[in-house]
């Protein structure tokens, strides 16, 4: 074997390592969308399954969970999100959940919401909601599958 195709060969099988050595390394995402430390900009989660619509909390009814402070509209609500924040969280931390579902984190509105299977999705817009919900399902899933990998959590 010529020293070229030698050295071509050894050369080829470096690659890989070399990427994994001078790869940098991924930050790790927040797993609650939440700027300024306040998730859903604020709006109370609890209300979008008792009012069926988003309604602004208020700061003398938070609480931090997973990172990020959480209003609510009454201390009822607070307390019912104390006791199983899972059932009242927005799922993907509140990211746009037709983002997560196409592999990638973005922002969400809290006026773009959608309650499906007993749970809470925020989407960046309304028309991003209606796209979304096409295929709601299909969605969900792809969503699902890729959050592990955007955020680390």
């Amino acid at each position: 074997m010529s020293l070229r195709r030698r050295t071509l060969i050894l050369a080829i099988l470096a690659l890989p390592v070399a990427g994994t050595i001078l790869r940098p390394a991924l930050a790790k995402e927040p797993e609650v969308y939440a700027p300024s430390g306040l998730a859903i900009a604020g709006y109370d989660p609890v209300a979008y399954f008792t009012a069926r619509k988003p309604v602004q909390g208020a700061a003398e009814h938070a609480l931090r969970w997973r990172g990020a402070t959480w209003y609510f509209a009454t201390a009822a609500n607070m307390e019912a999100f104390e006791m199983n924040p899972a059932a009242y969280a927005p799922q993907y931390g509140g990211y746009c959940a037709y983002s997560v579902s196409r592999g990638s984190l973005s922002a969400s509105s809290p006026d773009a919401f959608a309650i499906h299977g007993g749970r809470l999705y925020l989407t960046s817009s309304v028309a991003i909601r209606t796209v979304w919900g096409e295929d709601i399902e299909k969605n969900i899933r792809i969503a699902d599958g890729n959050w592990q990998d955007l955020t680390g959590n």
